[in-house]
């Protein structure tokens, strides 16, 4: 990366990880552009958020299409870095796993349009700005797409694992432009996606017996996106406390 300010693109900025990989990039001078379905929300605030926000809702493949003229426009012409953060994970009322059997169709799509689609059609469009920067894809996967998790639904784990194959995918089909992707797979991260039950969880499967801290996270997706990981590609990179042995 040359001394003109870098940017970012992020997905899902308004809480948890998102939230803070905003502080984790900004603090370090980037220029962070957010896309999330809401306007932009006062509670996770940075220099200059407002006028970088960009309301989309990216289960709407339509929508996402036809923003990105506007979303190229918004970068000015400059794109470091694309983090495809945005998921949704749907529970039944009172907050227990939906199962394969028990999801209707047009909740399977919602699910991966957000989760899996809208990370390709981003990529697809902003590749351009990608491939003059030689710069960094990151997609957030999760541990539950590898393994059945007692509260996630069937849908969010099978668009996570599809996630992470289209990491490989991507890594080889923009390499030879100088262009790195990776994923971030997250075990138990400290955020309000948690279940009741969680610490059950942790107690038993997690060797350092404590929930990641969402900053954690937020640190391994700078490194991915930073000239100290210039030679990693098509990586999904596990961050779980040991949860994964």
């Amino acid at each position: 990366m040359s001394d003109v300010q870098p940017v970012l693109l992020l997905t899902g900025a308004s809480r948890g990880i998102g939230h803070a990989a905003v502080k984790r990039f900004g603090g370090a001078g980037w220029r962070v552009l957010s896309i999330s379905r809401q306007a932009f929300d006062p509670r996770c605030p940075w220099p200059g958020g407002e006028a970088n926000h960009i309301q989309l809702d990216l289960a709407n493949v339509d929508e996402v299409r036809d923003s990105l003229p506007r979303i190229k426009e918004i970068t000015n012409g400059r794109l470091d870095a694309l983090i495809n953060n945005a998921a949704v994970s749907p529970k039944h009322a009172d907050g227990s796993k939906i199962t394969s059997l028990q999801m209707a169709y047009q909740d399977w799509l919602h699910i991966f349009n957000v989760n899996f689609f809208s990370a390709v059609l981003l990529a697809q469009g902003l590749s351009e700005l990608l491939i003059e920067s030689k710069g960094s894809i990151v997609n957030m996967t999760s541990i539950v797409g590898s393994r059945v998790h007692p509260f996630a639904s069937a849908a969010y784990a099978t668009s996570k694992a599809a996630l992470a194959a289209l990491t490989r995918e991507m890594a080889n089909d923009l390499g030879r432009y100088g262009v790195r992707v990776n994923a971030v797979s997250p075990g138990e991260i400290d955020t309000a996606i948690l279940s009741p039950g969680t610490e059950e969880i942790v107690q038993r499967e997690i060797p350092m017996r404590r929930l990641g801290k969402p900053g954690e996270v937020a640190d391994l997706l700078y490194f991915l996106c930073s000239n100290q990981a210039l030679y990693l590609s098509g990586s999904e990179v596990h961050i779980d406390g040991g949860q994964r042995v």
